[in-house]
């Protein structure tokens, strides 16, 4: 397909409560959309990166920069562009994963648009619907921690997830086990806040029969991950270490986790997420869907990625008003616990031109 450029869409979505993790609290979602525009069809994709560089390096300041400075340039040298190519010719370029994603999603969304085809489709998918979880972040008190599960199981998720750091772990999933029972899928989520040196307080955990324990350490500590594995009971789930496929199968073959959490953004886009996907899969590493607070547009794309046949467990495709008072597509609604796969072509949503002029900030053209 030809392209002729690309939009840069900034926008700002308050969320509906404030999200805390071990680094950081975030009130609103400086998201960054790029819009492919082509010959026969336009496509869209999402930059996950944060307003700061606290979760990963990335920042969306720097993901704009690097998008705008050599991503874009890369394709203007090509007499042809496509997501396959895209990827090859990002390559070149160490890091920034996350605008790689966003661009190569525009791109890969708006080939699908032009061929008929569904995102879900063209990945594998094999599910119409993925079982939903929902992240809860850290609260000011058990109290108030125990009435958002509450109103989370009441709204029909059918997985918890709790964000925990040193000093909010034990307490607050003691709290939630015994108010809810052994039943409930629950899992925790520590995003790097603890060291090896913790291994004997987080063995404590094991009470709980978590479902999963995810990236308790450092991500460039992955021998410490397979360390403290032979000192727990809950299974070791990687996220921020698992940058590639690559990076799946050596943190597979140090015995470093038992599942794996694939983020699009985190890998570098679709593709190579289904490349995870299939490395997982080969050796019987369950996996699940991450997220990042996205719009529609990425929680469409993340539902189809979900729905391929090695995400058994539920992932954090929570509907989108658990984070938006108003999304800027038809919102993702919750159906019997289940999130709806698109069937229309590429992500299968388009944004709601109202809703997104609303929230946009800036908007900038790039010819291609």
């Amino acid at each position: 397909m030809k392209f002729t450029g690309f939009e840069l869409r900034r926008v700002a979505m308050p969320l509906v409560t404030p999200f805390r993790t071990s680094f950081g609290v975030e009130h609103a979602r400086d998201v960054l959309l790029v819009k492919a525009v082509g010959d026969q069809a336009e496509g869209w994709g999402e930059c996950v990166a944060s307003y700061a560089p606290l979760y990963s390096s990335e920042y969306t300041d720097g993901a704009v920069e690097v998008i705008r400075r050599y991503l874009l340039p890369a394709l203007g040298q090509l007499s042809t562009v496509d997501a396959t190519g895209a990827e090859r010719t990002f390559a070149r370029f160490k890091g920034h994963p996350m605008a790689k994603a966003a661009v190569q999603t525009a791109i890969l969304d708006a080939e699908l648009r032009a061929a008929g085809m569904p995102l879900s489709a063209y990945l594998g998918a094999t599910k119409p619907a993925v079982p939903a979880g929902v992240s809860v972040g850290i609260m000011d008190s058990i109290p108030q921690l125990l009435d958002a599960v509450s109103s989370y199981l009441d709204g029909g998720y059918l997985r918890i997830k709790l964000k925990i750091e040193p000093g909010w772990d034990l307490a607050p999933v003691r709290a939630v086990r015994e108010r809810f029972g052994d039943a409930m899928l629950l899992q925790v989520d520590a995003n790097t806040a603890y060291t090896l040196a913790d291994a004997r307080h987080l063995a404590q955990l094991d009470a709980f029969d978590l479902l999963l324990m995810e990236q308790p350490l450092p991500e460039d500590d992955v021998r410490g991950h397979a360390e403290l594995a032979r000192h727990l009971r809950t299974p070791i789930c990687l996220d921020e270490s698992i940058t590639s496929a690559r990076a799946a199968a050596d943190a597979i073959a140090l015995g470093a986790c038992a599942i794996v959490n694939i983020k699009p953004g985190r890998v570098g886009g679709y593709l190579e997420a289904r490349r995870v996907h299939d490395v997982c899969a080969a050796n019987g590493i369950a996996v699940w869907a991450g997220g990042m607070l996205e719009t529609g547009l990425g929680r469409a794309a993340n539902v189809a990625l979900a729905a391929l046949p090695n995400f058994t467990l539920p992932g954090d495709t929570s509907a989108s008003d658990r984070y938006f008072a108003r999304d800027i597509t038809r919102p993702f609604v919750l159906e019997d616990g289940h999130l709806r796969v698109p069937t229309g072509p590429g992500i299968g949503v388009d944004p709601d031109p109202d809703a997104l002029g609303e929230v946009t900030t800036s908007v900038d053209w790039l010819p291609l």
